[in-house]
């Protein structure tokens, strides 16, 4: 689930507001009497899920005691996963997994203990629903022998069914008493200001310090050619590895159309073409491991990313013509075959996740993302050195289309336009890698080829489902479930012709030569 909350530090004789001037009508606020809270923090020696924003605690006396936060891309909000379990069985399996990309296999151990008197103040809808909370902490650090080692006071709302207005009269209520709102700093962080260095780790880490995986922060004024290489691997591997957990928990992610499956897919696609693109640049030895790596878990990715398009597109291709209705239990017993491959794909998905292959993947991506091995070459100037590495992947694109539009046959195989589709995308991602440094004609050339690009993943994915329907009806002996799959078909070898009619026009939008005379 989604944890949306807010914090403020508060003095110690601060005194929460009477909250029912911004309660909705009808509301009510119900102030709890305190109780105690103690929980135990785990992390890694060197406190590497502290700096990823991720908290990993068992909190005695709770239903589902082991509770995991996770990071999102809007401070404040995170996902929260909560589990059973005594704390002397250890933290469970599934939680450990879960921030396999954060701890890349390092060990586990206890590294924070407080213990926390809290008071909660919640507002109520009408019918007793649960609006908001504002909790009033006052929290002390423990020592390994259970004594006082700090002292701190904080106040958390957190947004339960109400709306985010809510939210923000909450916060003009208790910043109008005295309380501080700021960077938002979990308890365990704050705990670790406390605690001696030998309990967090013999060099003893900032527990505020800048996690393992480094982020893209955009190119510096004149990039030499390493600048933009490095920017574009950050930007492959941070999409790649902070997508895990999402495809793990297969939550969707917050706020995008995307699934998580199709983000970590792209972010393996990515950098493997940029390292290709980029291979004069990079130290080989280095390279080619990380690229063949890769390409074994863009395949397992590839398996349940291709089943999650077809359910979709099922539906999609059945419901497109509401003056032909189809067999609405023939489209239910098509998708429950997929729904089954989607599963078997699935969790050959969570097998790869869990393998030591995998660990090791992850480590070796947060090392390249913060320091990609470069040839002496990549120093030179970018603008000087990479428009003629993205030469190779326009040259071969356009060799695959034909001297012109005309020259990618609208009669030929569905394989052949599949093959210029990957020509298309590896040509794509090169000119996105350098726009920054090009310019504007790269930038137009990059957005006419994700028209080509969407153009000819239209075609694919209609001509894959195409087959997919035949093969489902075949092997479901269903003669209902095959006069559906015959319907859909005609539909799909539609969107081919379709597509094959368009493509010539996108295409020489794509091929003009104010956008690519930078490449000639």
């Amino acid at each position: 689930m989604l944890e949306e909350e807010r914090k403020y530090e508060v003095p110690d004789d601060f005194e929460v507001p009477d909250l029912s001037p911004v309660a909705p009508t009808g509301a009510r606020v119900e102030s709890r009497s305190p109780v105690r809270l103690v929980a135990t923090y785990f992390d890694t020696a060197d406190l590497r899920l502290a700096r990823s924003g991720v908290s990993l605690r068992h909190r005695r006396g709770e239903p589902e005691p082991w509770t995991v936060k996770l990071p999102t891309d809007t401070v404040g909000v995170r996902h929260e996963v909560s589990r059973p379990g005594p704390r002397r069985a250890g933290v469970p399996a599934d939680l450990v997994e879960l921030v396999t990309v954060f701890a890349r296999g390092a060990d586990l151990a206890p590294v924070a203990t407080i213990r926390t008197s809290r008071r909660r103040h919640q507002v109520r809808a009408a019918d007793g629903a649960l609006l908001a909370e504002v909790a009033d902490d006052r929290v002390t650090v423990l020592d390994e022998a259970g004594r006082a080692a700090g002292k701190f006071r904080e106040v958390e709302v957190e947004r339960r069914g109400g709306d985010a207005d809510l939210l923000e009269q909450l916060d003009g209520l208790l910043t109008a008493a005295g309380a501080e709102s700021g960077s938002f700093l979990p308890k365990h962080v704050r705990a670790l200001r406390f605690v001696v260095p030998e309990q967090v780790g013999a060099l003893g880490t900032d527990p505020e310090g800048e996690p393992d995986l480094v982020a893209p922060a955009g190119l510096p004024d004149d990039p030499a050619a390493g600048d933009v290489v490095t920017e574009a691997v950050r930007r492959a591997v941070f999409r790649l590895l902070t997508h895990d957990p999402l495809v793990r928990l297969r939550v969707p992610v917050p706020g995008s159309h995307r699934s998580a499956l199709q983000q970590m897919r792209v972010g393996c696609r990515r950098l493997r073409s940029d390292l290709r693109t980029f291979a004069p640049l990079v130290v080989p030895e280095w390279s080619r491991p990380l690229r063949e790596e890769l390409r074994w878990l863009a395949g397992v990715l590839g398996a349940a990313r291709d089943v999650e398009v077809l359910r979709a597109r099922l539906r999609r291709t059945a419901e497109a013509d509401p003056l032909g209705p189809l067999d609405a239990g023939a489209v239910d017993r098509l998708d429950a075959a997929l729904a089954a491959r989607q599963e078997t794909a699935l969790a050959e998905v969570d097998e790869a996740l869990r393998s030591p292959r995998y660990v090791a993947l992850t480590d070796a991506l947060v090392l390249a993302a913060r320091a990609p091995r470069l040839r002496p070459r990549a120093a030179a100037p970018a603008a000087e050195k990479l428009p003629r590495l993205v030469r190779r992947p326009w040259r071969k694109l356009t060799a695959s289309v034909g001297a012109d539009a005309a020259g990618l046959d609208p009669l030929g195989p569905d394989d052949h336009w599949h093959e210029v589709r990957k020509e298309a995308k590896r040509a794509r991602y090169a000119v996105n890698a350098v726009a920054g440094v090009v310019g504007k004609d790269a930038r137009k050339l990059a957005e006419a080829l994700a028209d080509v690009q969407r153009l000819l993943g239209e075609h694919q994915d209609a001509a894959v489902a195409a087959d997919t329907w035949i093969e489902l009806a075949t092997a479901s002996g269903d003669p209902g479930a095959a006069l559906v799959a015959g319907r859909l078909v005609e539909r799909e070898r539609a969107t081919v012709r379709r597509v094959r009619a368009d493509f010539p026009s996108a295409w020489v939008r794509a091929d003009r030569g104010r956008r690519t005379g930078w490449l000639r």
